[in-house]
C-alpha cells in the first residue's frame, strides 16, 4: 500500500535530494547526483563522528519506505528524527544566530580534515533543539578539492556575519531586514553601513567591505565572467583553513552594540512584588502540571522567567518569542546558562512571521508552524490591543487558536502600565474591559480557571478548548 510522504517545501531546490515527512518521521531522499557526494562523506567517517558530538542531527538508511509518486526513483532513503520545531534566521536573537554561525564554521574545520567540505553556507541548514543549534543538512557535504576557493564565502557572509555585524557597529536589529530578505543582507548595503572605524578591522575589510567594492567593480562585467573568475580562482589548503579560522576568532568576538532596550530590565522592575510573582509562577505551575502540556508557547517571553517555570513544571519544550532585543538575548543566555529545553525567538505579534519564499510554502508563516498544547501569554494583551490597537475580541480569538490550553494574563486600565501606554494618546479603547475579554474568551473556549494576582487587578485567565481551533 502507498502512503504518501509530505514533501517539505524547503528542501525542493535541492537536486541531490529532498524531504518527506511520514508518519511524525523525516526521510531525506538521494538521488544518482547525489549519491557520490554522500557515500564519500559517509566514508570519510565525519558524519557519523559529527552525529556523536551532536552537532549533526541522526540519521540513518532506510529501505522499504514508500513515499508515493517521486519526481524521480531515490538511489538511498536516509531517516531522522523530527525536530520540535521549525525556526528560520530572521527570528533568532544575536547570540542564536552567533552560535549558528560558529557551529557552520566548526563543521567546516572540523570535514576538511576529513578531506570533506560543505558544498553551501546557508543559515536555513541550522535548526535549534532548545538553545542549542545543529545541523540538518546531510547532503551539503561533500569532497574537498584541493586549491579550491570558498565558494559560499559570499553566502556565509550574508547569512550570518552582515547581519551580526549591523548589531555589533551599529545596534541596527536585523531580523526585520533579514525577514523581507530571505538570502541574507547583502555585502554592498552593509559596506554602506559600517563606520569608518570597520575599516581598521582586517577581517571586516577582508570578509565585507573589499569584496563589496569588488562586487560593484564586477557589476559592469558579464555574470558569466565573474563566475568563471571565481571558480578559477586558487586557494591552497591552509589558507582556506584561515579564512574560516579568521572568520571563527572575529565572530567569537562580536557583541551587540551596548544600550539598554525597553523591557530589558523588565523581569527585575516590574509592577509585582515578591508575594504576586510567587502568585503568578505557581498559577502557572498548576496549569502545567495539570494540562501535562508537552510543548508550550511563551508569547512576550522577557527574560524566560516564566519559561523556566513551566520547564521546571513538567513542560518538556518552550518554545518563547520576545520583541524587546535585550530581554531576547537574556532569555537566550538563560537557557544557555540553566541548560534548559528553551528557544526564544523574535517575534512582532502585530507582524508576526509569514508564509513566504516560493510560492510563499517555502518558509511557513508562525501559525502554520503552531505545534504547542500549551500557551503562556502574561501581561501582553494590554500591548497588543492599546499599545497597537488590535481589537480585543481578536487578540483573545488569535492567541487561542495557538494552543488547545493556556493562560492569558489581563490587565485593566486601572494598571500603571497600561495608564503608561495612555499617556501620550486619547482614550479611545472603549470596549477594553474585563468583562468584554471574558466574553471573547468565552465565546471560543471554557474558563477552567482565574486568579487576580495584583492590587491594580491583573487577572490570570486559564482556558480551555472543546476542540482544537
Amino acid at each position: 500500500m502507498t502512503i504518501p510522504g509530505k514533501n517539505v517545501a524547503g528542501s525542493f531546490r535541492d537536486p541531490k535530494g529532498h524531504i518527506y515527512e511520514l508518519d511524525n518521521t523525516i526521510y531525506r531522499t538521494i538521488s544518482e547526483y547525489g549519491i557520490n557526494d554522500y557515500e564519500q562523506s559517509r566514508g570519510s567517517g565525519i558524519l557519523d563522528k559529527l552525529v556523536e558530538l551532536q552537532l549533526l542531527i541522526p540519521y540513518e538508511e532506510v529501505s522499504e519506505i514508500n513515499l508515493g509518486n517521486l519526481p524521480y526513483t531515490p538511489v538511498k532513503i536516509l531517516q531522522h528524527p523530527k525536530l520540535d520545531f521549525i525556526s528560520y534566521p530572521y527570528e533568532w536573537s544575536f547570540p542564536a544566530l552567533k552560535a549558528a554561525a560558529l557551529l557552520h564554521l566548526d563543521i567546516q574545520l572540523r570535514s576538511i580534515k576529513h578531506n570533506i567540505v560543505l558544498s553551501d553556507a546557508t543559515a536555513y541548514n541550522i535548526q535549534f533543539q532548545g538553545a542549542k543549534p545543529i545541523f540538518i543538512d546531510h547532503l551539503s557535504f561533500r569532497p574537498y578539492v584541493e586549491g579550491e576557493f570558498w565558494l559560499a564565502h559570499r553566502q556565509f557572509c550574508e547569512q550570518f556575519l552582515t547581519p551580526l555585524l549591523l548589531r555589533s557597529y551599529l545596534g541596527v536589529a536585523y531580523n526585520n531586514w533579514y525577514r523581507g530578505s530571505l538570502e541574507g543582507i547583502s555585502l554592498t548595503d552593509t559596506a554602506k553601513l559600517l563606520p569608518l572605524r570597520a575599516c581598521f578591522s582586517y577581517q571586516t575589510l577582508a570578509n565585507i567591505i573589499l569584496p563589496a567594492r569588488l562586487e560593484n567593480s564586477n557589476s559592469k562585467k558579464s555574470n558569466q565572467d565573474v563566475s568563471e573568475k571565481i571558480k578559477n580562482k586558487k586557494l591552497p589548503r591552509q589558507a582556506y583553513i584561515g579564512l574560516l579560522d579568521g572568520l571563527k576568532s572575529m565572530i567569537l568576538k562580536l557583541e551587540p552594540k551596548a544600550g539598554k532596550t525597553v523591557w530589558e530590565d523588565y523581569q527585575k522592575n516590574n509592577t509585582y512584588d515578591d508575594d504576586e510573582a510567587l502568585h503568578k509562577k505557581a498559577f502557572i505551575s498548576e496549569f502545567v502540571q495539570t494540562t501535562k502540556a508537552d510543548k508550550l508557547w511563551d508569547i512576550g517571553c522577557n527574560a524566560g522567567e516564566y519559561s523556566e517555570v513551566a520547564i521546571a513544571a513538567g513542560t518538556r519544550l518552550v518554545v518563547g518569542f520576545e520583541y524587546d532585543q535585550g530581554a531576547l538575548e537574556l532569555s537566550y543566555q538563560r537557557a544557555i546558562n540553566n541548560n534548559l529545553n528553551f528557544l526564544p525567538l523574535y517575534l512582532d505579534l502585530a507582524n508576526p512571521s509569514p508564509s513566504q519564499g516560493w510560492n510563499q510554502s517555502e518558509r511557513p508563516g508562525i501559525y502554520q508552524r503552531r505545534c504547542a498544547d500549551g500557551l503562556v501569554a502574561l501581561a501582553i494583551i494590554h500591548h497588543l490591543c492599546i499599545g497597537r490597537n488590535i481589537p480585543l475580541v481578536d487578540a483573545v480569538h488569535w492567541l487561542v487558536k495557538l494552543a488547545p490550553n493556556g493562560v492569558i494574563e489581563f490587565v485593566p486600565k486601572s494598571d500603571s502600565m497600561v495608564q503608561e501606554l495612555l499617556k501620550l494618546r486619547e482614550d479611545i479603547f472603549y470596549n477594553y474591559s474585563e468583562e468584554e475579554f471574558e466574553q471573547a474568551l468565552n465565546s471560543v473556549a471554557k474558563i477552567n480557571k482565574t486568579a487576580v494576582i495584583t492590587e491594580s487587578g491583573r487577572k490570570l485567565y486559564w482556558y480551555i478548548c472543546p476542540s482544537e481551533n
